[in-house]
Formats: C-alpha cells, structure tokens, sequence
C-alpha cells in the first residue's frame, strides 16, 4: 500500500485544483498553471504546448520562457525535443538537452541557457492533446518521483482540457469537439449517409481529477474492482466451458486479479488523483503501450485491460453505457468496434457505421453489407473526437468521414446524395427488365445474402434469385451453436421469402476472419489459409451434419441447392458430397420427406481447382467462382491488407486468363458457372466478366440496378473484340481498353 504522508505530487495536486477552481479565463489559468508547476518543483521553466492541429504543437504558455514567444513558436509533430515527446507519447528526461538526438535550437524562445528538460505527454485514453515541459540551468537529471509528478500533472491538464478548462484565442485554445474535422478511413461498405452521431459506448467523463480525500478514494476503488471482480466472475460462468469466449473472460479474470495493476492505481491514488482518474491514467498508458507494439497477441492483451479498465470506470462513475441519450431520428453509429449481434440489434435504423477498427471482411462489414448501410472502418481517433447528437457525413464510397461539417462540404455532399438517389430511381424503372445486352446475350443477376432482413430486397432488386446466402451469419451472431430446428425454421422462411426462386444454402464458411465466439480459435499465423470453411467442416463434422439435417428439412420437398466453400482438391468436394448424401438417407430412413431435387455444387476459390482433373467439373451440379479469396491467392494479396488488396487488378490480364479457362472447362463439362463477389457488383468488372464468358453474376442487392443498367448498354461481342485486341498487344490490363470502349457508347 501507498504511503499515506502528504507527498509533493499531492502537494501539487491539491494547489493546481485550487488554481482550476478559480474563474479565469482560459490563457490566465493556463499561466497560473506553469508558474504553480515551476515554483513547486523548483525549476527556472514549466512550458505547455499544446496541438493546434493534428501534425503542429504550439506553445501556449511558460514561466521562464521570453513571453513573446506564446502562441508564435510552433513545431511539427516529431520535431525538436517537444515534437518527440508528442510522437512517441513517452517521457523524455535529460540532462544536457542540446546534445540530444533531434534537438532543436528556438531562439524566440530564449532557452538557450537551460541545459536539463524533462517533457510528458498531455493525453487522454490515447488521444494527444500536448506536452508539458520543465527546464533547469542546471545539468540536472530529474528523479523518478519529479517525473511521476509530472505525468500526473499532465493527465489532469489532459482530463481539464477535455472539459474546456483553458479556452482561449487561437487555434491551440480553440474548444474541443467543436471544429470540423475529416476522417480518412477505408471503405467498408459503399454509400453515402448524412446524420447525427449516436455513439455505441458513449466516454466516461471523469469531471472530477484530482481528491479531497485519498483514504476514501482508495476504499472507492477497492469496492469498484471487488465489484468488476464479481462481475467478471458471473460472465465466465455463463460462458460455455469450451468456447474461446471463456479464455477472453479467463484473461479478463487474470487482469481483474492482477496485483500490479491494483498497485499502481493505489499509488496514483497516494498521489493525489481520484479513484476514475487513477484508473484512466492506467488505461492511458496501456493505450499509448498498444500503440507501440505490433505483436498481435500483445495487442490483444493490451486490448482486454482496456476493455477491463472502461468497465471499472463506468462502474466507479456510475456512467453505464445506456447515459440516456436518446437516439436521433437519422443515427449514425460511431464506435470503436462493434460485433454483429450488437449491430443486428440496432437493424435498418442506422443510416451509416464508422467504425474506428475493422476490416472489410469482418463480422461488422458483412453486416453492414447485408443491410446495405454505408459504411466506414478504419476511422482512427474519431471516438474521441465525436459527441452523441454530432452532425456527421459519410461516404463510403471513398472512406471519408466529414464530422461538424461546415456548410460548403454540407451543401456538396448533399448534392452527391441527390446525384445518387436520382440513379437509384431509375435503376428501379429497370427493376423488372432483363440484364440483356445489346447483342442480345443474357446476363442473370442474382443477389447474396445472409440474414432474412435481405430477402425483401430480392423483389426490390429485381435479382432473379440468391446466388449466396451465408448460412454463417446465424452462427456468428450468437453466444452458443444453433438448435437444428432453429436452423431448419430459418431455412424454410428463406425459402418462402424467396417465393420460388432459386437459393443457394452455401454451406458454414468459418474460420479466417469469421470465428464463432463459442468456439475455439486456433493459433494461426495465417488464418485466411488455414483450418477455414470446409476443411473444419470435414474435420470436425457433427456441427456440418447437422446444418445439412436442418437444409434437408427445410426444404420439405421443395428444390435444395448447397454448395461447398474453399474447395481445395477434388477429394474435398467428393468427402462433403459423400456426407450429404448420407444425411439424405439418413432423413428418408426417419421418414422425413425428401427434397424435389438436389444440387450440389461447390465454390472455386483457390486457384489449384482451376487445374483440377476433369472429375471435378464433371461431379459438380454447378459451379461458383468465389472472386474475393480467388483474387487474393492468385495475387497473394491478402484482401484484409490495405497495402496490398487494392494493388492487383481484377481486369489484369493474367487474372483474366485464369477466369476464362474456368468458364471454358466448365462449358466442356456442361457445368452452370457463375462469378460471386465484390467485382461482379462493379459495373465495369461486371461487363468485362460478362464478356469473357459468364452468363450469371451474384452480388449485393444494391449493385444489381447499375450492374443491370450497363449491361443493357453493352454489346458483349464488341467489347470482348476489344478487350482481345489489347491483350493481342501486349497490354497487362485490360481496364483501359474497357473504358475506352464505354466511353464510345455516350
């Protein structure tokens, strides 16, 4: 346990909430601050700075520094002393600052004459707000409790600049959440969405930094973490004792349990911080830790005693995640990650997501896609930044986020949505002709889909059918393995919602990015091509049995067609058939009655299928070629990479020879083949697939009216002529002769 005598760093805490106590305005309290700073631990300078923008510091005030200087002298992000303090979110202590790596000399300033610096970061659960600074005459090396001082101050600083404690004329003093600001993620979901923010899990605020009475502040967070230790407690005993879930609640436990992590918010505790603020200066370290290491499982630790430190301060705060904040009429969600089932419970109502994690294969994006809501991954910091009730813009067509917008980009972006409201109008006018191309070759367009809240969109589409429906998705939204008979009563809706037309049950495509939180998850260094889809289906084969019981059921006569995922070689295909086949023998001998007819057919999504021996297409009823994770093993380029996935091009025309050879001996064997994925909703790629050969194509809803409305457009056998008479020339893509073709049609 911390001492209990008056130290200096509570000294300094109890005189700096005296000063905040005080009406002043922002730049008077400010400078009151770093003469209290510096008076207290005796040194000639106490300087803070803070970001005028997200690349540039600003000094904002000093004690000891020429006066002149406040608000002129600026530096970059990683630049001088300061600057790396603020890059690497780390103390720097020194005793001889000039001889330091990245010095920088700034003679407004006046500091020439001060040899020692000791720099902190100002930030708050990650986000970087400054630096405070102190400097000496003397070659003096700042003790370990001078500097622990310090950084306690400055967590203060950070908490008081969050409530608008220091505002004042300029940039650096401007109030925070209330300029506009851009966010450059990447596109989970294409769309576009103007709204009002509502945050997934609103910030604990903590209004309160500094303690009266540190004795009770420590009984305050003893009871807390009893309270989170039970907490945890009761979630791990209601976790399946096999599942992945319990080993996150385990590592929870561990955490909850830790002695050091106790120790430490005691000791901050003893220093004159509050109970919240003890914990959130944890939290802010583990954070700034996360930023810094690039070990995965690290990262995932790191990540747990941050979700472990948010649940102690709601509970010490009282601020849960429902605050009572209602939702507006035009909710976009913001939050730092979101898993499917949350994102389900929240359904249509949402106009767009922006998620601050993710990728474009995660639960959250097929989500997003099924219900054909904008969305934007990779929007770092924008959690911090946001406020519930925010006006906020979307695109997710280029991954942009635009929060406070002012009126121009407003005005601009919603001329953009007119723009594509007025094509989404007539793609409707088109909703029950035929994707028929001028030559007079049919293209069928079918829809994926994977949750019974796409289905309506197979009539308001016009798609002909369901290409794709991720049986997946029911398995990944809940907390324990699905009954069979819920199974079979989903099925059996799909069927009926689909009125007839034709849906294809692929099979569960777990595994890569798609892991069931009850079960668990094997160490993999490359998941995408590992124990995924149908290698666990055969490997563990009780849960694929009874997915095919719960297909054969619902079907009750009617037509059934499955397919098969990640097929790698021919034994695969003939294995998963083999087990089919027998739960439909299996069904007859119970009496159950048996589907109308059966199709079996399998994804060809590695590229070795396309070499297979002739049994392959032979023993397919049909084929679909599985665009996303065949482009990426061709290319090796993982598709969840942003440095790479948008490197390779679908119309390259290597890519394109693999493609054609599919389509030829698919014609030989007689075998339907279609082409799933992101490219067939591209209306470019979609033309250019059609003309290579494939007469059906299955995407999102969504795209199925400009898909429909090029092709009408297109004579494949003109464009085909022309892709060929580039590749006769040597081109490595064919995208250019593509267009050159479109733009002769306008």
């Amino acid at each position: 346990m911390p001492e209990r005598t008056e130290t200096e760093s509570r000294k300094l805490l109890g005189r700096l909430r005296d000063t905040l106590a005080e009406s002043s305005a922002g730049q008077a309290r400010l400078d009151r601050i770093t003469h209290l700073i510096a008076d207290s631990m005796e040194t000639e300078v106490c300087s803070i700075y803070l970001f005028r923008d997200a690349e540039t510091l600003e000094l904002c005030a000093t004690e000891g520094l020429k006066p002149e200087a406040v608000h002129q002298t600026r530096m970059r992000l990683g630049e001088g002393l300061v600057g790396r303090v603020a890059r690497t979110a780390t103390a720097l202590n020194t005793a001889n600052a000039p001889a330091e790596k990245g010095f920088r000399f700034m003679p407004e300033t006046g500091e020439e004459v001060f040899s020692s610096f000791l720099g902190v970061p100002i930030q708050r659960l990650g986000e970087r707000l400054g630096v405070l600074v102190v400097q000496s005459r003397d070659a003096r090396l700042y003790s370990d409790d001078e500097v622990y001082a310090l950084e306690v101050v400055a967590m203060v600083l950070a908490e008081m600049t969050e409530l608008g404690a220091f505002l004042g004329e300029g940039e650096a003093l401007k109030a925070l959440h209330k300029q506009a600001v851009m966010f450059r993620g990447q596109s989970g979901q294409e769309g576009a969405a103007e709204g009002h923010v509502y945050l997934h899990e609103p910030r604990v605020v903590v209004t309160r930094p500094v303690a009266d009475d540190p004795e009770a502040e420590l009984t305050r967070l003893h009871d807390a973490v009893e309270k989170l230790r039970l907490t945890v407690d009761d979630l791990l005993a209601k976790t399946q004792a096999d599942g992945a879930g319990r080993e996150v609640m385990e590592a929870y436990r561990m955490f909850a349990h830790s002695r050091s992590w106790i120790r430490r918010m005691e000791e901050d505790i003893g220093r004159g911080l509050t109970a919240e603020s003890a914990v959130e200066k944890e939290q802010s370290s583990a954070r700034a830790r996360m930023d810094q290491v690039q070990d995965v499982y690290l990262r995932e630790r790191l990540s747990d005693l941050d979700d472990l430190s948010n649940r102690l301060l709601r509970i010490l705060t009282g601020q849960g995640h429902d605050t009572g904040a209602e939702m507006p009429e035009d909710p976009i969600l913001v939050a730092r990650n979101i898993g499917p089932g949350e994102l389900l419970d929240y359904g249509r109502k949402l106009k767009a997501i922006v998620l601050e994690h993710g990728s474009v294969g995660s639960h959250a994006a097929v989500v997003a896609r099924a219900l054909a809501i904008p969305l934007v991954i990779q929007a770092e910091r924008i959690t911090t930044e946001a406020l519930n009730g925010d006006h906020i813009l979307v695109d997710g067509d280029q991954g942009l986020v635009h929060l406070r917008p002012e009126d121009q980009i407003a005005s601009a972006f919603r001329d953009k949505i007119a723009m594509q409201a007025e094509a989404q109008s007539r793609y409707v006018s088109l909703r029950d002709k035929p994707a028929e191309a001028t030559c007079g070759t049919r293209i069928n367009l079918h829809m994926n889909a994977g949750l019974m809240a796409d289905l309506p969109s197979l009539v308001g589409s016009g798609a002909e059918g369901v290409g794709l429906f991720r049986t997946e998705l029911q398995f990944l939204i809940r907390n324990r393995v699905p009954k069979r008979s819920e199974l079979a009563a989903l099925y059996a809706r799909v069927m009926d919602a689909a009125g007839g037309k034709r849906v294809v049950f692929r099979t569960l495509d777990i595994g890569s990015d798609k892991v069931m939180p009850y079960m668990k998850r094997p160490d993999e260094p490359n998941p995408a091509m590992g124990w995924r889809a149908v290698r666990v289906g055969l490997d563990k084969p009780g849960v694929m049995r009874m997915q095919m019981q719960a297909l054969i059921r619902a079907a009750a006569g009617r037509p059934l067609t499955v397919m098969f995922p990640l097929i790698a070689q021919v034994g695969e295909l003939t294995a998963a058939r083999k087990l089919l086949l027998q739960e439909v023998e299996r069904e007859r001998r119970l009496g159950h009655v048996l589907p109308e007819k059966l199709e079996i057919g399998a994804m060809l999504e590695t590229p070795s299928m396309a070499f297979a021996p002739d049994t392959f297409f032979d023993g397919c009823d049909f084929i679909s070629v599985g665009g996303n994770d065949l482009k990426q093993f061709f290319f090796a380029a993982d598709r969840e990479n942003e440095l790479v996935r948008r490197r390779y091009d679908t119309l390259d025309v290597s890519f394109l020879s693999l493609l054609k050879m599919i389509v030829k001996r698919c014609a030989a064997a007689g075998t339907p083949v279609s082409f799933c994925g992101e490219d067939a909703g591209r209306p470019i790629e979609a033309v250019a697939l059609a003309a290579i050969g494939f007469r059906t194509l299955s995407m999102r809803p969504a795209s199925i009216g400009p898909v429909k409305s090029l092709i009408r457009r297109v004579d494949l056998a003109e464009l085909k002529a022309r892709m060929d008479a580039a590749e006769a020339e040597g081109a490595e893509s064919l995208r250019p002769a593509v267009l050159d073709y479109l733009r002769s049609l306008s």
